[in-house]
C-alpha cells in the first residue's frame, strides 16, 4: 500500500478542491439557511461528474476507485458535508449495488442513468427497525410479473429529489435475513409517495424523507440479484458506504481543525494570540492525530475495496474512528472559538451539528463495534487476535 496520491490522483485532488472552494463554497451558507442545494449547483455537479465517480466509463462513469473517491469525498465535506453525503449516497448505496449485484440488462440500463441524469437514494430503515435492519416489515408480494410493496421507509437521504430508490422489502415472513430482497423503485412508480420530510439538527442542505408504498407496483425485472438476497445486498452496500461516511467525517474534521488553527492565530488575549498558549496547542494537536489516524484507516479501506478484498471490518474501523474524529475536533474548534463558535457568525457550530450525524447513519458506532469485535474474535479465515 503506497499512500502517496498518485499523479492522476493528485489532479483529482486539485480539481475536486478547486470545485469546492470555487462553487460551493460562496454557497455553504445559503445550503444551510435555506435547506436545499441550489439548481446552479446540482447542474454544476453533474457537469463535473460527481454523481459517476465510481460507475464504469463503459455506462458513462468516471471509474475513479475507492481510493480516489474517499478523497475527493474529503474535499467536497471540508466546505459541505450536505454536499458530500449527497454525492456518496448516490455513488456508493444506489449505483455501488447495480454494478455489483445487477445483472447486464439492469447495468445498461440504470448506470448510465445514473452517471448522466438520474439521482439515487437507499431506503432500508423503517421506523421499526433501524441498526436491526432484518427486522424490518415493508412487504413485497409477487403478483404476475410485478411485486407489490406495501409499507414505510425513513431516513431516506436524497428521497426527495431522487429519481430511483434501491428499496429493500420482505418476500418471505418466515425466513428473516433471506426473507429480504432488493429492488429498484422509479420514483414514478404508482403507489410510492413521498412522505414528511424529516427536520434535522444538521447536514440541512441534505433532505431525508420517509416513503410510503402503497400497492406500489415493480416489474419483477426491477428487483437485484435473487429473491431473498435482498440483506446481503443492503450489508455489502453498507460496507462500501461507510469508505463514503468516513471521508465525509474526515472533511467535517480537517474543516474543523482548519477553522481552529486560523482563528486561534487572529484571536488576541493577554497581550498575544491565544495558539502561543499550551492549552490551545494541545487541542491542535490532539485534533491533527486523531485525523491523520482516521485518514489511514479509510485510505487502507478504500484501497481493500479496490483490490477486490474484503474489508467490510475495515470499513467499519475507518467510519467509526474518523466520525469521533469528526465529533471531536468540531467540539475543540468550538471551544477554541469560545463564545463566538457558539454563534452562526462562524461555520464551526454547523461543523458541531454536521458531525454527529457520521455516528449514526449508514450503522451506528455501536453497530461499528459489533462488526469489529466479531472480526476478531469469531474470524471468517480462523485467525483470532494473536
Amino acid at each position: 500500500m503506497n499512500f502517496h496520491p498518485t499523479e492522476e490522483q493528485e489532479m483529482l485532488l486539485a480539481m475536486a478542491r478547486a470545485f469546492a472552494d470555487g462553487e460551493i463554497g460562496p454557497l455553504a451558507r445559503e445550503i444551510e439557511e435555506k435547506g436545499v442545494i441550489p439548481p446552479s449547483l446540482w447542474r454544476s455537479l453533474r457537469e463535473h461528474q460527481f454523481f459517476a465517480l465510481l460507475i464504469p466509463e463503459e455506462f458513462g462513469g468516471a471509474a475513479i476507485g475507492y481510493v480516489s473517491y474517499a478523497l475527493v469525498l474529503e474535499e467536497l465535506a471540508r466546505v459541505s458535508a450536505a454536499v458530500a453525503i449527497t454525492v456518496s449516497v448516490h455513488n456508493s448505496v444506489t449505483a455501488g449495488p447495480i454494478q455489483s449485484f445487477g445483472n447486464d440488462a439492469q447495468r445498461q440500463k440504470w448506470l448510465p442513468l445514473l452517471a448522466k441524469e438520474y439521482l439515487g437514494a437507499f431506503a432500508l430503515t423503517e421506523p421499526g427497525s433501524g441498526s436491526d435492519s432484518a427486522a424490518l416489515t415493508t412487504r413485497a408480494e409477487r403478483i404476475g410479473d410485478c411485486y407489490v410493496l406495501n409499507g414505510t421507509k425513513t431516513f431516506v437521504t436524497n428521497g426527495k429529489n431522487a429519481d430511483v430508490f434501491l428499496v429493500m422489502a420482505r418476500t418471505s415472513p418466515v425466513h428473516k435475513h433471506r426473507g429480504i430482497s432488493s429492488f429498484l423503485v422509479e420514483k414514478t412508480s404508482p403507489g410510492l409517495r413521498i412522505g414528511k420530510e424529516i427536520d434535522k439538527m444538521g447536514l440541512h442542505g441534505s433532505d431525508t424523507v420517509e416513503l410510503v408504498f402503497e400497492n406500489c407496483h415493480v416489474p419483477a425485472e426491477n428487483r437485484l440479484a435473487d429473491e431473498g438476497y435482498g440483506f446481503r445486498v443492503a450489508m455489502t452496500s453498507l460496507d462500501a458506504g461507510r469508505i463514503g461516511v468516513a471521508a465525509q467525517a474526515l472533511g467535517i474534521a480537517q474543516a474543523a481543525l482548519n477553522a481552529a488553527v486560523r482563528y486561534s492565530r487572529e484571536r488576541v488575549q493577554f497581550g498575544k494570540p491565544i495558539s502561543e498558549f499550551q492549552a490551545v496547542q494541545w487541542m491542535v494537536a490532539d485534533m491533527k492525530a486523531e485525523i491523520e489516524g482516521a485518514r489511514l484507516l479509510t485510505l487502507r479501506a478504500a484501497w481493500l475495496k479496490d483490490q477486490g478484498l474484503p474489508h467490510g471490518p475495515e470499513s467499519s474501523m475507518a467510519k467509526l474512528t474518523a466520525s469521533a474524529a469528526a465529533r471531536h475536533c468540531a467540539d475543540k474548534a468550538v471551544q477554541i472559538h469560545g463564545g463566538y463558535g457558539y454563534t452562526k457568525e462562524f461555520a464551526v457550530e454547523r461543523f458541531y451539528r454536521d458531525a454527529k450525524v457520521t455516528e449514526l447513519y449508514e450503522g451506528t458506532s455501536e453497530i461499528q463495534r459489533i462488526v469489529i469485535a466479531n472480526s476478531v474474535l469469531h474470524p471468517k479465515d480462523g485467525k483470532g487476535a494473536a
